[in-house]
């Protein structure tokens, strides 16, 4: 056999042996590239007079250590307690939950990682209607950006998680995204990781890894993911995006409310938890949703026919929109919105005549320029380059 058939054949065995052992043991080809000293991740700024989330039934979240009305700077944690772990953003917790962010070893075939759906240069969505899992199978929703999610108190597109720790590993475990469903599974792969056992010293205090750890560390690091830096948020809005503030504030204000430009669905916020009238001791809490008549009747049910209503930060950059990815362009969607909205059961009563018919949302041409314009001043390239948020797996 001449030489060069056999270098070739030798370089087959060589990938092949390398892919079966990562395939099998979980062994990622690449350790982590991570700074000396950890990147800041506790000292959060948030938006200008963002009130992070604060208490959901059954699930509390107490927020310590900051007046968001004086100082924006979000220095303290979080605290919640499955089986006792006291939860708070700390710079080692959060390195740990980036590593296990972008980590493919957490699916069951090395090939997908948090990341893979959740890319920083897009806001931490992919670009896609629906996301590609571990055996090539679509998602049934559109990948949600990540962003200022600290601020959220619903999560998901219909919002079935109050909080972060109770969302990090529901991505993991679910059968078509990550497919590690057994989670004593996961703990075992995490523990056949060289890089992960100094990692967990630093985090915790020991070496212990297990799945509840694992959602600490994601949800510290996922805590961290904040954008305050757009032009927006700068001051630096020209005249033609701040004709653009107006008319959002018009015609859009009333849902994407707030410094963080989402739904307003704490306790007694516009669709957060409130009594249904003040005589009454029925309880209506929407967490976050509502339905905009995509469809006379929905094939995808959501929260009781809604789905949630996200965060606009970073619009332009998380295409294709809604929870099925339908709509391509910010053009399409305030098409729907003038145009196209179907008259749905559970349609939010904005969209509503007195009489019951279909109101939709009328825009000028000199009105749809200006409200992009605005839109897209909610960009944050900070939050896009951060290299704390980065992948730390570069080479791999």
């Amino acid at each position: 056999m001449e030489m060069r058939h056999l270098l070739y054949l030798a370089t087959c065995l060589f990938l092949l042996n390398s892919c079966t052992k990562e395939n099998i043991d979980g062994t990622p080809s690449l350790n982590p590239e991570l700074p000396e000293v950890a990147y800041d991740y506790k000292n959060i700024t948030l938006p200008f007079n963002a009130v992070p989330g604060l208490v959901q039934i059954n699930t509390r979240i107490d927020f310590i250590n900051i007046d968001p009305f004086s100082n924006p700077i979000f220095t303290g944690g979080f605290i919640n307690n499955p089986g006792g772990i006291k939860q708070e953003i700390t710079d080692e917790g959060a390195t740990l939950g980036r590593v296990l962010f972008y980590d493919k070893s957490l699916s069951q075939n090395n090939t997908i990682s948090c990341a893979s759906c959740h890319q920083q240069k897009l806001a931490f969505t992919d670009g896609k209607a629906f996301s590609e899992g571990f055996q090539g199978e679509l998602t049934e929703r559109n990948s949600m950006s990540i962003i200022n999610p600290i601020l959220q108190n619903n999560l998901f597109w219909d919002s079935r998680s109050v909080s972060i720790l109770d969302l990090s590993l529901k991505p993991i475990q679910n059968h078509i995204e990550m497919g590690m469903e057994r989670l004593d599974i996961l703990e075992e792969k995490v523990r056949n990781i060289d890089y992960y056992g100094p990692l967990f010293e630093k985090a915790f205090g020991d070496r212990h890894i297990t799945s509840d750890r694992i959602a600490v560390a994601i949800s510290q690091f996922v805590s961290s993911i904040t954008s305050s830096n757009s032009k927006f948020d700068k001051g630096q809005l020209n005249t033609f995006e701040l004709h653009g503030k107006q008319v959002f504030l018009e015609k859009c204000g009333s849902c994407h409310s707030g410094s963080n430009f989402a739904a307003d669905d704490g306790p007694g916020g516009a669709y957060g938890m409130n009594f249904i009238d003040l005589s009454s001791t029925s309880i209506v809490n929407l967490r976050g949703t509502t339905n905009i008549g995509l469809d006379v009747v929905s094939a995808d049910n959501g929260f009781d026919g809604k789905f949630r209503i996200p965060t606009l930060r970073n619009i332009m950059l998380t295409a294709p929109y809604m929870h099925d990815g339908r709509f391509k362009t910010i053009d399409e969607v305030l098409d729907h919105y003038s145009s196209g909205i179907k008259p749905n059961a559970n349609l939010d009563v904005k969209f509503k005549t007195p009489d019951g018919k279909v109101k939709f949302i009328s825009l000028s041409d000199a009105e749809r320029l200006a409200l992009k314009a605005f839109l897209a001043a909610l960009t944050d390239e900070t939050m896009l380059t951060d290299p704390k948020y980065s992948d730390p797996f570069r080479r791999r």
